[in-house]
């Protein structure tokens, strides 16, 4: 990253400011130098401050992170950098901007908000990765203190709140669309300490006009929505008589101090305009070569459906329950993780599934072609069922499956972390009763200790790296914990040791959540 001298005061339009110590850098003390209202010692006295008025770096520091990194809310300020960064087509890349405030310029318990606007990141050629498809603005949410949850910022609202004392953190994630150009594309974000009336600027609209707003733009949805067109000449009329309306809404008061060329291509505020704003400046260079989309590392994640069921007042079966599932499966691919949703039966059986429907309906045939899902698994229904019916369901299922040319990324997930022979004998059978009817069958099974009981070896250790020996050929994927290797570095060669990769077996890490 570069130094970025721009974001000093311009042109000397902006105040003097002494900006007070924070606590962590220089010594600041416990109230980190200001109380709500103003600032301690400084020019301005207790004077309330206009960000319209100051440079928004006398009121924030503004830094950049790797998205790597975890920016805490006592995280100190660094200096502001330009981002490069480097992507293929199909690649996503991310980066942090953190926010720490430096004084309070409003008089409630916040130390005041701030805006955070974006432009089109443009090549010299003229192609564009626009806000809000190709670039989008997140918000970095602590979870019991732990930064987490990327919460999204709305576009025509794109404001937060800063407290005092704390660092924020922007998620900006870019995504490269397979088709996209290569070269170098450059953008800015802007970064505005504002009024605290900002928020509430479309409240602010008298009533008539809003209501106008409302009115005219539920002419335009009945014109478009509608399906009846029964000529081509009918479609073209009502397209004009669209344009017509929208014409008429751009010239209503609420937009005269809008212009097309302002300069920055989305119609930025007056106030970054002005030269008050912190301005991140951001290169991302598109290499000329494209990521596949069926991802390399076949990375699956376990949802529980009944915590789906909980959270989401679901009943199981349902259309809100379908959708729900169909939700999850639809965001974890687009970050190259192939899901898989589970629920429990006795002791620790486990009936793994990627796709709610039957091989025969049309959504499976979605789901499984999905050139995105690079594994997925088969669910095994006698688990909950030991019926006929069950047992049939599932010979069915797996004659579809497997004529089709995805079969090779199916796998059965039988058992969560069998711990004694009675249950890895079960597990055994199993396999057995599958490769009858499906010898190329592959079972994943999850584990962190060899199995209580037997004779393996003389330590738990020892037992541990055996496991693959007592569950071949009945397991191809052996999924544990790293956790489990604590500072045995060396177990890792032990247990890769006693796989056989003819034989299609791979070690893996297991993650499963409640999510």
């Amino acid at each position: 990253m570069e130094s970025d001298e721009s974001n000093s005061v311009a042109g000397g339009k902006t105040q003097e400011i002494s900006v007070p110590p924070v606590e962590g850098v220089a010594g600041g003390g416990t109230s980190y130098g200001w109380v709500d209202g103003g600032l301690q010692g400084s020019s301005l006295g207790t004077s309330v401050i206009d960000p319209a008025k100051v440079h928004s770096t006398d009121l924030l520091h503004v830094w950049s992170m790797p998205s790597t990194a975890n920016v805490s809310q006592q995280e100190a300020p660094r200096p502001l950098e330009h981002v490069n960064l480097l992507a293929a087509r199909n690649e996503r890349e991310s980066f942090q901007i953190a926010l720490r405030p430096k004084v309070s310029w409003i008089s409630s318990g916040i130390a005041g908000p701030v805006q955070i606007q974006c432009t089109d990141l443009c090549s010299s050629s003229g192609d564009r990765l626009v806000v809000g498809q190709s670039v989008t603005l997140r918000r970095v949410v602590p979870m019991l203190g732990v930064p987490d949850a990327l919460v999204p910022i709305d576009p025509l609202c794109p404001q937060i709140n800063l407290l005092p004392g704390e660092t924020s953190a922007i998620w900006v994630s870019l995504n490269v669309p397979c088709g996209q150009q290569p070269g170098l594309y450059e953008g800015e974000i802007f970064i505005t300490a504002t009024r605290a009336e900002t928020d509430s600027r479309a409240e602010s609209l008298p009533k008539s006009e809003r209501y106008q707003l409302y009115r005219e733009l539920r002419t335009c949805l009945d014109i478009t929505e509608s399906r009846d067109c029964s000529t081509p000449e009918e479609m073209v009329q009502r397209l004009t008589s669209t344009s017509t309306t929208l014409k008429r809404m751009l010239v209503l008061p609420a937009f005269q101090d809008c212009q097309e060329n302002n300069g920055l291509g989305d119609m930025m505020d007056e106030d970054v305009m002005n030269n008050v704003a912190v301005r991140v400046k951001l290169s991302l260079t598109v290499w000329d070569f494209t990521l596949p989309l069926t991802p390399s590392l076949p990375a699956v994640f376990g949802i529980s459906e009944t915590v789906i069921e909980d959270r989401f007042c679901l009943e199981h079966g349902t259309k809100g329950w379908y959708d729900a599932l169909d939700d999850h499966f639809r965001w974890l691919l687009q970050y190259r993780i192939s899901p898989f949703f589970c629920r429990w039966g006795d002791s620790m059986r486990i009936l793994a599934y990627t796709c709610p429907w039957p091989a025969d309906h049309p959504k499976a045939k979605e789901y499984y072609s999905d050139p995105r899902l690079a594994a997925y698994a088969v669910p095994y229904a006698p688990i909950l069922s030991c019926t006929d019916a069950a047992r049939n369901s599932l010979r069915r299922e797996v004659d579809i499956l497997k004529t089709e040319a995805h079969w090779s990324k199916a796998y059965f997930y039988l058992w969560d972390e069998p711990l004694n022979m009675e249950q890895y004998e079960v597990i055994r059978n199993i396999s057995n009763e599958l490769r009858t009817y499906t010898p190329d069958v592959r079972i994943l099974t999850t584990y962190y200790a060899g199995p209580s009981g037997s004779e393996l070896a003389p330590s738990t250790f020892e037992a541990f790296a055996k496991v693959p020996n007592v569950l071949r050929p009945h397991t191809q994927i052996f999924c544990t914990s790293e956790w489990v290797l604590g500072t045995r570095e060396d177990l890792v060669k032990d247990i890769i040791a006693e796989l056989r990769p003819e034989l299609g077996e791979v070690i893996a890490d297991s993650l499963l959540v409640n999510f």
